[in-house]
């Protein structure tokens, strides 16, 4: 097997040009192509006038293999992860069912290990119900919202699965992703994402491989307790259907998200090794996307895609702010998991067809900034702000201001060209009434920078809805090199655990945890 490199692919060109255009690199006959696969396809945006895709494609030839690695071919071996099978009786549990707790609960019941998930939230059909309640006005549900339930709080976000780790089990990931309902493309695209309309129907589908294999689901069962005996982990104790009960376990994957705050604090209390991490809050910005397509393409896209961005900056005081999470057509959307409290998040669907554009805008924060003491107090500090919002706009409705006014320091009294998306609806007002002045001073100056970066980044009717405080998780639960707690037997897994950061890289985290408790068990058996 062979890879081709640098395949120009015009905007609008079908994948199936790759072949005559592999053909004509290597001077081979079209007919002597065999099995063409896209690895990968990256869009060329640095000039405006030029704009066109780059893509690489493995393939094998009929014949005539060694002169076409004179012409630009490279070898080619596919990757491979194996899987390996045990037979121990012991069950592991996994606490978690998003990205990390379900990545590790596949490989675990591929691997013969028969996982027991327990997952707070309700499956993704009831959570989804739940959520376009709360998003129409009704009440939150701090059991299943968009931070709980199945699939995790990436289920309601754009999906996007790029990410800056280079680990050998992404692609193992990504193919997991497609088979199980998501577009072919998240295995070749340089910026591959899911949706969340397809998202929905993708974790059901692992979640019914897993149970097949002889795992088992556990939805609307909250940890609530961990039984330790001479420093190791001997059960856990779950609260469901309002009753508890303790369950016998001695290798447990905690997945528990970053907005597990509950969790966080049994876990502080059991003394369970932690510390405060380095996090970030902000805001969400939103634009017209026809304006982001324009800045970035240098007129009206066409058949591109939507238009995204990636910005940062670092201010001459030290300070730092930078963009995430951007959601090309998407919507600003409700985002808390508990009672009294204002969270905004990111989505969109697989088409990115909405109107707006958002992104978080975040300032990072470091562990002296804090306000408090203690291990938990960057959970306390987010805690705080999204009160402070609650308690702004008397409802889950988010705090808004125009870009222009935030910039001018005077309150909002409504939207200009960009209608904001937030449901179940904003107040306008001041956001420096709800967020500290570590984060707002840092935004004054850093939104006119990425604005030379980014053409209208900084325009006046743009509008800013906070507050974003769920980024990443506060708190990093310590493991050692066996990825174990000090407890053994526990292993901190994913986003919540301060591991991880986004789909991908909390999927193979969760397989890393995997495979630490799989090495555990045959060594058991051997």
């Amino acid at each position: 097997m062979i890879l081709v490199r640098n395949l120009r692919l015009e905007v609008g060109e079908e994948l199936s040009a790759l072949g005559p255009k592999c053909a004509k690199k290597l001077r081979v006959p079209e007919s002597d192509i065999l099995d063409l696969r896209p690895v990968k396809r990256s869009l060329d945006a640095r000039k405006k006038n030029d704009i066109h895709y780059v893509c690489s494609v493995s393939l094998t030839l009929r014949r005539g293999e060694e002169r076409a690695l004179k012409n630009g071919a490279e070898p080619y071996a596919p990757p491979v992860y194996e899987i390996p099978r045990v037979q121990s009786e012991e069950r592991p549990v996994v606490v978690g069912f998003g990205p990390a707790g379900m990545f590790a609960a596949l490989l675990l019941a591929r691997a013969g290990a028969r996982p027991l998930v327990l997952e707070r939230g309700q499956e993704v059909s009831k959570r989804r119900q739940a959520v376009e309640a709360f998003r129409g006005g009704g009440a939150l549900d701090p059991e299943s919202n968009v931070q709980f339930g199945e699939g995790g709080a990436g289920t309601f976000s754009d999906g996007k699965l790029n990410t800056g780790t280079h680990d050998r089990r992404m692609f193992w990931v990504l193919q997991e992703f497609a088979a199980h309902g998501a577009p072919e493309s998240v295995t070749f695209d340089a910026k591959p994402h899911i949706g969340t309309d397809i998202l929905v129907d993708v974790v059901q589908s692992i979640r019914r491989e897993i149970i097949a294999l002889g795992g088992e689901v556990c939805f609307e069962t909250k940890l609530s307790g961990l039984e330790i005996e001479n420093g190791a982990l001997r059960a856990v104790t779950v609260t469901r259907r309002g009753g508890t009960e303790t369950i016998l376990c001695r290798r447990l994957i905690l997945a528990i998200g970053h907005s597990a705050r509950d969790s966080f604090e049994m876990l502080h209390a059991l003394k369970i090794p932690m510390e405060r991490k380095p996090f970030s809050m902000g805001v969400r910005i939103e634009h017209r996307q026809t304006m982001i397509d324009e800045a970035q393409y240098g007129r009206a896209r066409g058949a591109l895609p939507p238009a995204d961005y990636s910005l940062n900056v670092h201010l001459p005081d030290g300070t730092s702010a930078y963009t995430f999470c951007m959601c090309p057509g998407g919507q600003v959307f409700a985002a808390a998991s508990e009672t009294g409290g204002v969270v905004t998040n990111g989505m969109s669907y697989s088409g990115r067809d909405g109107e707006n554009a958002n992104a978080a805008l975040l300032v990072t924060l470091h562990t002296e900034d804090f306000p408090g003491e203690g291990v938990l107090a960057g959970m306390a500090w987010q805690r705080d702000i999204e009160r402070a919002a609650f308690r702004y706009t008397g409802s889950y409705r988010a705090p808004a201001q125009l870009v222009g006014d935030f910039l001018e320091l005077r309150p909002s009294t409504g939207p200009r060209s960009v209608t904001p998306s937030y449901a179940p609806g904003v107040v306008w007002g001041d956001l420096r009434q709800v967020l500290p002045a570590r984060i707002t001073d840092v935004l004054q100056n850093a939104i006119p920078a990425l604005g030379q970066k980014l053409r209208g980044f900084d325009a006046p009717d743009a509008v800013l809805t906070g507050p974003e405080t769920r980024s990443s998780s506060p708190v990093r639960i310590l493991r050692d090199e066996t990825l174990q707690s000090a407890v053994r037997g526990i292993y901190p897994c994913g986003e919540g655990a301060g591991y991880a950061g986004g789909i991908t890289s909390a999927a193979v985290d969760g397989l890393r945890c995997a495979e630490a408790v799989l090495r555990a068990l045959i060594e058991k058996e051997t």
